[in-house]
């Protein structure tokens, strides 16, 4: 079967007026031919399983993004399915300066919290194999395995003399799908959903009971950066504020088979429960299909930024000796009618890049009260939030791995902080912040420098650049500010990436969830609409005129 897929890549060479299976049988027979060619001849041997997968990935690429092939023993797509996998329990990633990977976060009651590992560890090896200048993905291969098994893991940490070394034994990891739920003001519940695998509405349904049981009278959900999953988690996560039998979504394929429609199948938890959904750009799939349906229902009002605009379903396919496709077989499309599919991956632009469906060529859907809603480019909040433009020093400080040391550093020095969600820097802290960045050879370049130096450029090739140079010079003067007082002007915008990566250290996941919600503009959106029922009613029942 693999070998067909590939020959369908070829057709594009089909003669005119050729049929279809024709093509197929020639462009195999190319194929077929080529690869014995390159066997027999050429000047080094070939691994068939990694030039043919090549050729396989390749010809998927043509397709979308979402299409991909699995081989035999190949664990992500059962992470994917079900959030399960065999391993230590941590995050882990690479750190530049290191030139190694380094464990990033450990899961709250994983092996490797249990036996002692911290975020900041850097992996120095892996049952006695030094990882330096591996990458992440063949890092986290080794640190997998079967459960049960138990390996050494050997890391340096920061402030200890000494390498440390720990025998942690795999366990099935099981991954939070809801990390953190808690109750956000007088009456107000809230929950972060990271994704759709198996036991996603499950996970759901526990908080929203516990909220309720808290006096939560109305909801936040939190699918921002949610980048989907299963289908049916989707449908049955909706199904928990509307009534049973209500048509959610229906799929269409070039195949009958796939064509589905799916009903809310069992009764719901609250269906007058005040709801606001929270999403954004990184909202994507079964995230999408959780805001549509309840905008087009008029159950909720989603707040924040427009989605992914993923309207496309996957099946998986098996594959001879023992591999697995997972390809596109389907659109969905929402209680609406309309499919927000954004991507049109079968016209690229001349570029090669994909092309985006313009505005202008959308239609227009009505909701259950009548509001207008569009196809073509996800789902477009009803209330809009605007992202805060931020400081270029803040994303070299992320790329330069600042932040991330800089928390390494103060978790050694503090062994308790205070709660998350009410931890701050002090003025002490902060200055001790760019104390340490001044003096750890951290560069940067600011955009203002690289637009001034461009402007003077074509100024000197227009012949400007002579009469205008004391504005020049003067413009360069007012840019050169040292590193310390640019640190020190954006505190405001700094320090609340400082306190996230802190606090995850002593709060784990749930931790850095609660204290992302400090000052948080789509969070304060939420609960001023949700403090004034005229207003969440006014957007979700408009008078017609």
């Amino acid at each position: 079967m693999a070998l067909l897929a590939l020959g369908i890549s070829l057709t594009g060479l089909a003669q005119q007026g050729e049929r279809p299976n024709s093509a197929i049988s020639r462009n195999l027979e190319i194929f077929n031919d080529i690869y014995k060619q390159l066997d027999l001849f050429y000047v080094d041997s070939l691994d068939a399983d990694t030039v043919i997968g090549w050729g396989i990935r390749s010809m998927l690429r043509q397709v979308d993004p979402f299409t991909d092939y699995y081989p035999e023993d190949d664990e992500e797509l059962r992470q994917m399915a079900t959030g399960k996998y065999a391993g230590i329990g941590s995050i882990v990633r690479f750190h530049k300066k290191e030139d190694r990977v380094v464990i990033a976060q450990p899961y709250e009651g994983s092996p490797s919290m249990k036996a002692g590992v911290r975020a900041g560890d850097v992996i120095q090896t892996i049952d006695g194999k030094d990882v330096k200048g591996m990458g992440t993905p063949r890092v986290s291969t080794m640190l997998r395995g079967e459960a049960g098994t138990t390996f050494e893991l050997r890391v340096k940490r920061m402030g200890v003399d000494e390498p440390l070394t720990f025998h942690i034994t795999r366990q099935t990891i099981q991954m939070p799908q809801v990390p953190y739920y808690g109750m956000v003001s007088p009456g107000v519940g809230y929950i972060f959903l990271t994704g759709f695998t198996d036991g996603a509405c499950r996970e759901v349904r526990q908080a929203l009971l516990a909220l309720k049981a808290q006096g939560a009278v109305s909801l936040v959900l939190d699918l921002r950066d949610n980048p989907g999953g299963a289908l049916n988690e989707a449908v049955d996560i909706v199904n928990l504020f509307v009534p049973k039998g209500r048509k959610v979504m229906f799929t269409k394929g070039k195949l009958s088979s796939v064509n589905r429609d799916y009903y809310t199948a069992s009764e719901p938890v609250d269906t007058v429960m005040s709801l606001v959904v929270l999403a954004d750009g990184g909202s994507a799939s079964s995230s999408e299909i959780v805001c549509g349906s309840l905008q087009d229902m008029d159950r909720a009002v989603i707040v924040g930024a427009r989605t992914y605009g993923k309207g496309l379903v996957q099946a998986i396919r098996e594959v001879p000796y023992h591999g697995n496709l997972k390809l596109t077989t389907s659109r969905y499309y929402i209680p609406s009618g309309r499919c927000i599919q954004a991507y049109d991956y079968r016209h690229l632009n001349p570029d090669g890049s994909v092309g985006t469906v313009p505005d202008s060529l959308t239609r227009v859907f009505h909701t259950a009260h009548g509001r207008e809603v569009r196809d073509g480019g996800g789902i477009k909040p009803d209330i809009e939030v605007r992202p805060d433009s931020l400081a270029s020093i803040i994303y070299d400080l992320v790329e330069d791995d600042a932040f991330f040391d800089f928390a390494t550093l103060y978790a050694s020095q503090h062994p308790t902080i205070a709660p998350a969600g009410e931890f701050s820097l002090s003025d002490a802290d902060y200055e001790q912040f760019v104390a340490y960045i001044a003096q750890s050879g951290f560069t940067y370049n600011r955009r203002s420098d690289e637009v001034l130096e461009l402007l003077k450029n074509v100024a000197r090739r227009e012949g400007y650049y002579d009469v205008a140079r004391a504005e020049f010079d003067a413009l360069e003067a007012r840019f050169s500010t040292d590193l310390e007082a640019d640190l020190r002007r954006h505190r405001k915008d700094i320090e609340p990436y400082l306190c996230d990566e802190i606090v995850q250290r002593y709060y784990y996941e749930s931790g850095a969830v609660k204290q992302q919600l400090v000052g948080d503009a789509c969070m304060k959106q939420a609960l001023q609409l949700l403090a004034d029922p005229q207003r969440l009613d006014s957007i979700l029942r408009p008078q017609t005129p």
